[in-house]
């Protein structure tokens, strides 16, 4: 059984930081042959795919989110992570991570990012 845990959310003021991470377990597979990405989505829209990291390293970001987050990996851990900084309100939303090319895992409950003075 396949399980993903998204955790590091929670309520923070407009400028600040806070770390996700995620981890996958079960039979996944190799982890380390995944390109990973961190979603999320805001009431009322879509789900939008915020940053990604490749098997070999690569990432990638929003336009809106550059310079302030930033994705890594810990293979030996199963364990992608994203630091978020200088944090604004539009950034509120849940935060889910995944693969981003090829079959997806299955989706966790993700973890409540919430930014507001």
């Amino acid at each position: 059984q396949v399980q993903v845990v998204e955790s590091g959310g929670g309520l923070v003021q407009p400028g600040g930081s806070l770390r996700l991470s995620c981890v996958a377990s079960g039979s996944i597979g190799r982890f380390s042959q995944m390109d990973l990405g961190w979603f999320r989505q805001a009431p009322g829209k879509e789900r939008e795919l915020v940053a990604t990291i490749t098997k070999i390293g690569a990432t990638h970001s929003l336009d809106s989110v550059k310079g302030r987050f930033s994705i890594s990996r810990d293979n030996n851990k199963n364990t992608v992570y994203l630091q978020m900084n200088s944090l604004k309100p539009e950034d509120t939303a849940v935060y889910y991570c995944n693969v981003f090319t090829g079959s997806t895992l299955p989706w966790g409950q993700g973890t409540q990012v919430t930014v507001s003075s």
